[in-house]
């Protein structure tokens, strides 16, 4: 696994680190595959409930690619094999972080640049802090972005939104940012960990079945994939769990539920 990227658990919070901030946490291939693998480690454990992606250091939370692993000819998230049959390329890492079982947290410590941003996106909520600047620079390199970072731009931010980041090279600061969506909440760096400690905590408290099913359904929907099926049985789980038993009797002894996610 890479130092550059660190996985910490407490009760039922996982926290990624992206831990590189002399090049501003930008990921080389070998930091994809221990980054996916962290995000596997974290789905097959059932006791952990919400997952805080954040970086290193006081400049940066992520710088996207890493650059100089790019090559004329190659696709611009190129694909590592790893040696296991998998690939690696940064947009299976995104799509990987935006399906996570469990709700996820972009604690932005700094500012946000290239995949960076879709990283940042593929989470279920961002906080940010004010002083932050946003911008992604394909066009200026002469780079086509990947085909789920323009969805995830399009279908959260809107095409106007998208426009703006991706044919304009817009740099965006951390008021902007917030207006537009990108934000769910701007902070002051000081209460960057509170925010994010409440958000984590409130997650963690709610039934993990029901919002892994519930945010799955929203993920498909946003993608145009309506399967009323599939979300039926979704509800179909949750409505035969034991959370949903002790849901109902923590309401009805009026104290606080215990939800074990089956």
């Amino acid at each position: 696994m890479s130092e550059h990227i660190l996985l910490t658990i407490d009760g039922p919070r996982a926290t990624i680190t992206l831990n590189n901030p002399a090049v501003h946490n930008r990921l080389a291939p070998a930091d994809i595959k221990a980054f996916i693998g962290h995000l596997d480690t974290i789905d097959a454990a059932t006791d952990l409930r919400v997952l805080v992606v954040t970086g290193a250091g006081e400049k940066t939370f992520c710088a996207g690619f890493d650059l100089g692993s790019l090559r004329p000819g190659v696709a611009a998230s190129p694909d590592d094999g790893g040696g296991d049959g998998r690939r690696y390329s940064f947009e299976i890492l995104c799509d990987r972080l935006e399906a996570s079982r469990v709700p996820t947290i972009g604690a932005l410590n700094g500012s946000v640049y290239g995949g960076g941003t879709d990283l940042a996106l593929a989470c279920d909520f961002r906080v940010g802090i004010r002083g932050m600047r946003a911008f992604l620079p394909a066009g200026r390199l002469g780079l086509h972005y990947y085909p789920s970072g323009l969805r995830r731009f399009t279908e959260r931010l809107g095409p106007g939104v998208a426009k703006r980041f991706l044919l304009l090279a817009e740099e965006f600061d951390g008021n902007e940012l917030h207006r537009i969506g990108y934000l769910d909440w701007l902070v002051e760096r000081a209460a960057l960990a509170a925010k994010v400690d409440g958000l984590a905590a409130t997650a963690s408290g709610l039934a993990p079945l029901s919002l892994a099913g519930m945010k799955a359904s929203i993920n498909d929907i946003a993608c145009s994939v309506f399967d009323e099926d599939i979300i039926r049985q979704r509800i179909r789980t949750c409505a035969m769990s034991e959370d949903l038993v002790e849901g109902i009797a923590a309401v009805n002894d009026k104290r606080k539920p215990v939800f074990r996610g089956r």
